[in-house]
């Protein structure tokens, strides 16, 4: 495993849509492998291959709970609607967004063996995967966010 270089932005290969993975091997379990140590050295909850220069569908997930890998990944159902806590990006570091995403969702996809999963997901899980899955179509949280600001300035806001 190695820890690889997270893209930041404004690179355009954040904005650019991720091609399906088609090939289930060694070399995409390296991939998932090093996106999962990029992922907890970065102290992030989730991680898109294209945020580490690969353009391909692949996420990595954990909110705490355990890691999460998948490939092809694509949201099914949807219901309710969530917009705090505030959102960051381990691309866009120093700036948070306020983002209305879906509460509830069901994720289907398949495991770094080309297996299908399914996933259904809740809250802060389900606003990770979302954003995750924003990263594979080249959507960044500070194209969707209502409000975008720095860490400070939310800091600020709580002391009124």
């Amino acid at each position: 495993m190695a820890i690889r270089k997270i893209v930041q932005y404004p690179d355009p290969v954040l904005r650019e849509k991720a091609k399906p993975v088609t090939k289930f091997h060694a070399r995409l379990h390296k991939l998932l492998d090093d996106m999962a140590e990029t992922m907890y050295d970065a102290q992030g909850v989730g991680l898109a291959a294209p945020q580490v220069g690969i353009l391909k569908r692949a996420i990595v997930v954990d909110v705490g709970d355990g890691l999460i890998e998948m490939i092809n990944p694509e949201i099914t159902e949807k219901s309710g609607e969530q917009i705090s806590p505030p959102e960051g990006c381990l691309s866009i570091p120093n700036l948070l967004g306020e983002v209305r995403r879906y509460n509830r969702i069901k994720v289907v996809g398949q495991d770094r063996n080309g297996e299908p999963i399914e996933i259904e997901a809740d809250g802060y899980l389900a606003r990770a995967f979302q954003h995750e899955i924003d990263h594979l179509n080249g959507v960044l949280f500070i194209d969707i966010a209502e409000r975008v600001f720095r860490p400070e300035e939310n800091e600020e806001d709580s002391d009124e």
